[in-house]
């Protein structure tokens, strides 16, 4: 899995690596999930058509972050891990599901 914009990397950065190392181990577990159970999550309809079927699901201990994938046969797919209150729509309008993918 890839991160880009807002990262793990930016805790780095910002002098705070242990939150970043934590953020990583937190993002884990809820993949983990996804992938045993891809149905779960709250639907997210957008207008954007590459992203049909988008879910979310929060990441644990990090209240405000949530995993945005689609299911499409035996893969799943994060498309973003977003902070909540970034402006979501706007962020995944531009977004398309032909990338990474957690098998």
């Amino acid at each position: 899995m890839t991160f880009s914009g807002s990262s793990p990397w930016y805790l780095v950065e910002q002098g705070a690596p242990e939150v970043a190392f934590r953020f990583l181990d937190a993002v884990e577990a809820p993949v983990g999930q996804l992938l045993r159970m891809p149905g779960i999550g709250s639907p997210n309809e957008l207008k954007n058509p590459s992203l049909k079927g988008l879910r979310a699901w929060p990441v644990k201990d990090f209240d405000e972050i949530l995993i945005f994938y689609v299911v499409e046969k035996e893969a799943v797919k994060v498309i973003r891990i977003l902070h909540g209150k970034r402006d979501i729509a706007r962020i995944l309008k531009r977004e398309s599901a032909d990338d990474d993918t957690v098998h």
